[in-house]
């Protein structure tokens, strides 16, 4: 019963924080969108009498919109007026919840790899979060410092800093767990930028307005600043949310260099489309994405070889996979916390093993992803007898 009560929250926690982060990173891209589009305003007494800065006239739904924005406030605060918040607040907090629910709830399966490093629960755990403080703080104190000033210097401080935390990530955790602190890293300096910088500094502009005073234009100005900052992190946040899919990645000899890679790809990516709204084309930045990308596929492209193990029988191969995988996939698990198999791979008769010869290999030998975080203790002589049973043509003899 509890392997199923802990099924449900977790689509019900996916589900959830997919919704909201769709949300907020709409409304980021919308706005940046918006901000890179404004143009000097159509009727230029209205500006004048109003303070406009810049408009943006648009055509959606069958309708037209025009948007504008104030080169700092309106002579008088509108009801009502939106703010946008809440959006980045629900995705952190369910994010928070899904990296409770599975890396540290059980993270002897997902967290901890004891091939890497021997850690306990709780230090596993302490260590996780000390991470997500501990990149907010560090990012934070450098954009109040006198680098806050100087976009390119922090922007190449900020690789050195994060280059460093995926090296170390990945010498604490297993490939997935490294992965997944990584993008919690970003994606908690994403959210505390909304709570600790833009939310306030908006509350403040408000406060001016509402008292009669002039807004300080300096709290816009950091506010924009980090969320142009947020909108470089999205991509490098996404793709670890999707990672523990791929243990391709994960697993890698270098998955720290392979992570740092994606994510750089992701953040030129993005600078590409950033320009482009703005009507400055810059196609080496796309292009030095796409070629981060396809310098990770070469690395990580297999390589061909024969086995070291000499011939392996089906009965070795069956014994292994019960002993070592069954636990897991079977109709019914007997491993804790399972309530079903994973991704519904079955492997707890000989026909089934036979079918899935090639998921087992490719998971086991390729990959090294299963059993997840080594928990059944396969070997590497165990792991090269699959793999001279599968070269040998995956028979049933």
């Amino acid at each position: 019963m509890e392997a199923y009560v802990l099924e449900w929250l977790n689509v019900l926690g996916r589900w959830f924080h997919m919704i909201a982060g769709i949300a907020w990173i709409g409304a980021s891209f919308y706005f940046v969108w918006l901000d890179s589009h404004l143009r000097a305003p159509r009727y230029p007494d209205e500006a004048e009498r109003l303070g406009i800065g810049g408009e943006v006239w648009a055509l959606h739904g069958g309708g037209f919109y025009r948007a504008q924005k104030f080169a700092v406030a309106p002579p008088e605060l509108p009801e009502p007026l939106h703010w946008f918040k809440w959006e980045a607040y629900t995705t952190w907090m369910s994010g928070m919840f899904m990296l409770g629910l599975i890396y540290y709830a059980s993270a002897e399966v997902y967290l901890i790899d004891r091939s890497v490093a021997d850690l306990g629960k709780p230090a596993s755990i302490v260590i996780g979060l000390a991470f997500l403080t501990g990149g907010w703080i560090v990012y934070d104190l450098l954009c109040r410092s006198p680098l806050g000033r100087r976009e390119p210097i922090l922007a190449a401080v900020m690789l050195v800093l994060c280059a460093f935390a995926a090296y170390a990530l990945t010498q604490l955790y297993s490939g997935r767990g490294a992965y997944i602190h990584f993008g919690a890293m970003l994606g908690t300096i994403m959210t505390a930028n909304v709570f600790f910088v833009i939310m306030p500094g908006q509350r403040e502009m408000v406060k001016a307005k509402a008292e009669g005073r002039a807004p300080d234009p300096a709290h816009g100005a950091r506010g924009k600043q980090r969320s142009v900052h947020n909108t470089y992190f999205t991509l490098p946040v996404l793709f670890t949310m999707i990672s523990n899919h791929y243990a391709l990645f994960t697993n890698a000899t270098w998955n720290w260099l392979v992570l740092m890679a994606i994510a750089l790809a992701g953040v030129f990516i993005r600078l590409f489309f950033t320009f482009r709204h703005r009507g400055i084309v810059k196609p080496s930045f796309w292009a030095i994405g796409i070629a981060l990308l396809a310098a990770v596929f070469v690395a990580l492209m297999p390589r061909g070889g024969g086995s070291a193990a000499g011939e392996a029988k089906f009965a070795d191969v069956q014994a292994i996979v019960v002993a070592r995988c069954a636990g897991c996939h079977a109709a019914t698990p007997t491993f804790a916390g399972f309530a079903a198999a994973p991704k519904n791979v079955l492997l707890d008769t000989n026909e089934r093993i036979l079918a899935q010869s090639q998921r087992v290999h490719q998971q086991t030998v390729v990959l090294k992803a299963m059993p997840i975080g080594n928990l059944t203790r396969m070997t590497d002589e165990e792991r090269a007898k699959v793999d001279a049973w599968f070269r040998a043509g995956a028979k049933a003899e």
